[in-house]
């Protein structure tokens, strides 16, 4: 019996600037992702559904104020056309935003964080819309109801949404199933077990005086894995540490840190703030009865 290969992901990217996404998403992993029928980009450009012979998309804000504004009627247009028609369209709009599909998700700094507890969720969607903002926004009747949600990649602003739904694309291509040659490999990043990626090394074994860990080298699979928990643990711990607040941590997890903890009175004091329980007694290391709780 034959398996069925998943379906492609189709992204509609509109855009007033089309020609930048070309060379991104046809490089590396997402040119891959296409050539294997696994992603499906379909950029639209929005001034082609302007009604004027300038090809205006924009307009002065009503009030007063600097710079542009992102006319509706265009975006409306495009919309329509992606979702496949007037009938389609009514349809889509008539869900919850929610149970909109596809989701039609605005880039904006003004949307929830991107991250990558997003990402696995959009790659759970066999077509996304991605509409890219510009100059000083769009028109508030597109979000209140041309737009399923908004995206954002931080706190800080871009020239436009393009760069944001290329990082987007990026993020939740690499997800879907095949895309990436080792299935391992998106489980092992940064982030997908809310921590960040434990240290890499490659050849030589030495650079310089710059030596591999001895560990990596021994061939001892168990050891090999509990150093790199244990060094994606401090890791995310002098680097992103709110992303442990929170966590539920396991016994392994827990025992580990208490070794870090051992290592740094800074990383000792990063450890208490975690509230750890104790380790039972038949794992609990020689030493007080909270191995990480030093004074």
């Amino acid at each position: 019996m034959s398996v069925r290969e998943p379906a492609p992901l189709i992204v509609d990217v509109l855009t007033l600037f089309p020609e930048v996404f070309p060379p991104v998403f046809g490089t590396s992993i997402l040119g891959r992702a296409q050539r294997e029928g696994r992603f499906s980009p379909r950029i639209v450009d929005i001034r082609d559904f302007a009604e004027d012979r300038h090809r205006t998309v924009d307009d002065e804000p009503y009030g007063g104020g600097s710079g542009m504004v992102l006319k509706v009627e265009p975006i409306f247009r495009a919309l329509v056309h992606v979702l496949g028609g007037e009938g389609a369209f009514e349809r889509w709009a008539e869900l919850p935003k929610p149970e909109r599909r596809p989701p039609v998700i605005l880039l904006t700094p003004q949307g929830r964080p991107f991250t990558q507890s997003e990402a696995r969720r959009l790659a759970n969607f066999d077509r996304l819309v991605l509409l890219c903002g510009h100059y000083e926004g769009v028109d508030e009747r597109v979000r209140e109801h041309l737009v399923s949600e908004e995206l954002s990649l931080g706190d800080f602003v871009l020239t436009g949404g393009e760069l944001a739904a290329m990082v987007v694309v990026d993020a939740v291509v690499r997800l879907r199933p095949g895309v990436l040659g080792n299935e391992a490999s998106p489980a092992e990043e940064s982030f997908s077990e809310g921590l960040l990626e434990y240290p890499q090394y490659t050849r030589p074994p030495e650079f310089r005086g710059w030596a591999v860990p001895d560990v990596l080298r021994s061939g001892d699979h168990g050891e090999i894995a509990r150093w790199r928990k244990r060094e994606s643990l401090r890791r995310t711990l002098e680097r992103r540490p709110a992303l442990l607040l929170g966590r539920a941590f396991s016994l392994e997890e827990v025992e580990l840190l208490a070794d870090i903890a051992r290592s740094s009175p800074e990383l000792a004091a990063r450890v208490r703030a975690l509230a750890l329980p104790p380790l039972p007694p038949k794992r609990r290391r020689v030493g007080p009865e909270r191995p990480w709780a030093f004074s």
